[in-house]
């Protein structure tokens, strides 16, 4: 383990896949990282851990789908430098009402972004999918670019990577102090680091970190409802089958996930509007946050991480990155910030 005196380019805090893909793309770029974990790996108790989870394109928002061009192409790159299959392609099936503005939402989306997509009406549905069982009137939209990512594979992968690319991953430390400065520091149970810049991905505990630093975001519990099913022969399930992922938008309340896998993740954190928080701290600007990446970030961590190792190097973002401010939540009162 590195001395106490030992000054790191960057130090990442949670190594839940996007603390994982920002250590990545810093170690990648020859920077001397150390990712922080709290508790020992593996382990089942934040957000990015589980089998599996939905990897697509169609979103109802284009900077998603055109995030998700570059996360294919990087989950495809950590699978040749890991040697191991961490993505498999199901295509995933959308259903609504007809008159769903979401399904039309997203559909329009995929047609502007020209990705490979088919509208099923009632009929063709029950014709393509005789294994399932549809409510009256329900239509379909695929997306064939659909399939789902091994989880806790992509994680280990993921972790192997960095140490090979000269990272450090140190896990059972959990962080009880930052000292906001230059460099900043970072005392955990068991030592305490310096570094010139410091990145947040600790998930549900981003905020008992924050608050510290004189700010709370406004993260709340998210509501998904999933449904996982065990398949009979691993790797059998997709379209070819009659029987792709699915996401259903007008069951519940909340919309309804379906994919092969037999775990169910742990702790998930969400902003009010459903999109991530990829920001500087607004008094220092050498600690970056990430955070609100439950429900759909697995997915994104590739773009996340980048863009998060972008603002703690002072780069140019390869995005806008006005969806993601901590700016636009106005209502935050002082106590807050």
């Amino acid at each position: 383990m590195a001395a106490q005196t030992d000054l790191w380019d960057a130090i990442v805090i949670g190594a839940g896949v996007q603390g994982c893909f920002t250590a990545y793309h810093l170690a990648q770029n020859s920077k001397k990282v150390l990712l922080l974990e709290q508790f020992l790996l593996p382990h089942s108790r934040g957000s990015s851990h589980g089998q599996s989870r939905i990897i697509r394109k169609a979103y109802p928002e284009d900077f998603y789908t055109r995030m998700m061009d570059e996360c294919y192409r990087t989950w495809a790159q950590l699978e040749r430098e890991a040697g191991a299959q961490l993505h498999r392609r199901t295509e995933l099936l959308f259903l609504g009402m007809k008159e769903n503005p979401g399904l039309k939402t997203i559909q329009a989306t995929l047609s502007r972004q020209g990705i490979d997509h088919e509208c099923l009406s009632s009929v063709h549905l029950k014709q393509r999918f005789p294994n399932i069982r549809f409510t009256k009137g329900e239509v379909g939209l695929l997306d064939k670019t659909g399939g789902v990512l091994y989880a806790d594979k992509a994680l280990r992968a993921l972790q192997h990577v960095i140490r090979q690319l000269g990272g450090m991953v140190c896990d059972g430390e959990k962080v009880v102090e930052i000292r906001p400065g230059l460099p900043v520091t970072v005392k955990t149970t068991l030592k305490s680091y310096q570094a010139n810049s410091l990145v947040i991905t600790a998930g549900p505990w981003t905020n008992r970190i924050l608050r510290p630093l004189g700010i709370e975001l406004p993260l709340q519990t998210l509501r998904i409802n999933v449904c996982y099913w065990r398949e009979k022969v691993p790797g059998s399930y997709s379209v070819s089958q009659a029987f792709p992922c699915i996401l259903s938008l007008d069951l519940a309340p909340h919309h309804i996930y379906g994919l092969p896998a037999s775990e169910y993740p742990g702790l998930m954190k969400n902003t009010p509007d459903e999109h991530f928080i990829l920001d500087c701290h607004p008094k220092y600007d050498n600690i970056v946050i990430g955070a609100g990446f439950s429900g759909h970030g697995f997915k994104l961590a590739p773009a996340v991480g980048k863009v998060l190792y972008e603002l703690s190097m002072k780069l140019p973002p390869s995005y806008d990155l006005a969806p993601f401010r901590i700016s636009r939540f106005s209502k935050l009162s002082k106590a807050h910030l």
